[in-house]
């Protein structure tokens, strides 16, 4: 123990890195030779290191977010000097000397703190002042729904169309018109139903035969349903209804749903965090368990093109935290609250199920979400099998009694860290079980590994 708290090992804190190129570059800088001036004290870590430029890069790590702060030009969060100097600190007491911050990394650090506290305060109160004009506030949510109602329509009629003149017409030329519907849905303010234009678009331009014929009315069935209910929402059990918003793209943001919805207080295990990129955006995953409750849940953060968002959790270690949750006939979707304390190890990995049980997880919240792409779920006593020819793998059973298809959509390499460190044994694997196939994030041999 030292004056931060828990010294974190190198693995936590490459577990931080946003891709593998950053772990690499990190790792070189974890070295006294390019830093100066660098401390650490009263839970944070700071330095000063040599460029390509004149002026040394100023980076300072808040750890109790942890929270990253770098005068470089990356993009990346956290950028490669602030796993460097995390890896320097983390080599034990007396890698980096103890210390009061200087004048740069102490305005910074308070500055950051009292936007948390801010924001923990605007959050306990909000929900005793309530919106600051409601009247304004209704009429703004009526203009939208109106908006979105009106995409909808004009979905339906793009949607009527395509079935009129046969699904073979929706072949690679026509990318460009279900572009053009999705920029007008997202006019309409409905990014939901845009995203799943996208999709369709997608599918009609990957080539043809059966399974894309398949996969293009799936979408369209999948559009029209959600289409309907937007328009059809004052007829829905008000969970369906909230779901049917969510996935439209009405989301409340996080400060009202902090300040409504029920908090959640668990030790949250942070399993598994990803970065999607789609050129617009870089959306980060971040999929969590309470360990009391059981809970599942996701975290959502968004950054600007080529910028990775700011939350950043270590996987494999536990938060004490409140979580708020998204409305929904089944929710999953959460924002983070108020965290009583830093995150810390935990005595071993969550519980596990078989293949049939995942499946029946699946299923049991599709019937809630017929939108729902997977659900995250713990795989226990699984062994990864490759097909004849090397592919097409599985996560079988110990038993042999039953298997979960690999998702094709999976990164390989993934799957390679994965039978390594199987090594034809059992082991224990979290991932996303959907309609494609299950898609391993994290495994535990015994510790808990990113894959």
């Amino acid at each position: 123990m030292n004056p931060q708290g828990e010294r974190w090992t190198a693995e936590r804190v490459l577990e931080l890195a946003p891709d593998a190129a950053s772990r690499k570059a990190g790792a070189k800088l974890a070295t006294p030779g390019p830093w100066s001036g660098a401390g650490a004290h009263t839970g944070a870590v700071w330095g000063e290191c040599a460029g390509s430029g004149g002026k040394p890069y100023r980076t300072v790590v808040d750890l109790a977010g942890p929270g990253f702060h770098c005068s470089c030009p990356s993009r990346k969060f956290p950028c490669k000097h602030a796993l460097g100097l995390l890896l320097s600190w983390s080599e034990g007491p007396g890698s980096v000397p103890e210390g009061a911050p200087p004048g740069w990394a102490a305005q910074w650090l308070d500055g950051r703190r009292q936007r948390e506290a801010a924001r923990s305060g605007a959050a306990a109160s909000g929900a005793s002042r309530g919106p600051a004009d409601p009247e304004a506030a209704r009429r703004r949510a009526e203009r939208r729904a109106r908006r979105i109602a009106e995409g909808a329509s004009e979905l339906e009629r793009r949607l009527a169309d395509l079935l009129r003149s046969g699904l073979a017409s929706a072949d690679a030329a026509s990318y460009g018109r279900w572009e053009e519907t999705a920029a007008r849905m997202v006019d309409a303010q409905a990014p939901g139903l845009a995203a799943r234009v996208r999709e369709l678009a997608s599918v009609a331009a990957s080539g043809s035969g059966a399974g894309r014929t398949s996969r293009l009315l799936e979408e369209c069935a999948l559009l029209h349903t959600l289409g309907q209910g937007f328009l059809r929402l004052e007829k829905l059990p008000e969970p369906l209804a909230a779901t049917v918003r969510a996935r439209v793209g009405v989301t409340p943001d996080k400060a009202s749903l902090l300040a409504t919805a029920p908090l959640v207080r668990d030790r949250w295990l942070v399993l598994a965090q990803r970065d999607g990129d789609d050129g617009r955006l870089v959306t980060r995953r971040v999929w969590l368990r309470g360990r009391d409750t059981g809970r599942m849940a996701l975290l959502l953060s968004y950054g600007a093109a080529g910028r990775a968002p700011e939350l950043s959790l270590p996987v494999g270690l536990a938060l004490d935290a409140d979580l708020a949750f998204h409305p929904s006939a089944r929710p999953l979707r959460a924002v983070l609250g108020t965290r009583h304390a830093a995150p810390a190890p935990v005595p071993g990995p969550p519980p596990g199920g078989d293949a049939r049980e995942a499946l029946r997880a699946y299923g049991e919240a599709l019937c809630d979400d017929p939108w729902l792409e997977g659900w995250p779920v713990v795989l226990s006593g699984v062994v990864p099998v490759p097909g004849p020819d090397g592919g097409d793998w599985q996560l079988a059973d110990a038993d042999g009694r039953s298997a979960l298809p690999v998702s094709p959509g999976g990164e390989e390499s993934a799957l390679w860290r994965l039978t390594a460190i199987s090594g034809g044994r059992p082991v224990r694997v979290f991932g996303e079980c959907g309609h494609r196939g299950f898609t391993p994030l994290l495994a535990w041999a015994p510790e808990p590994v990113a894959l």
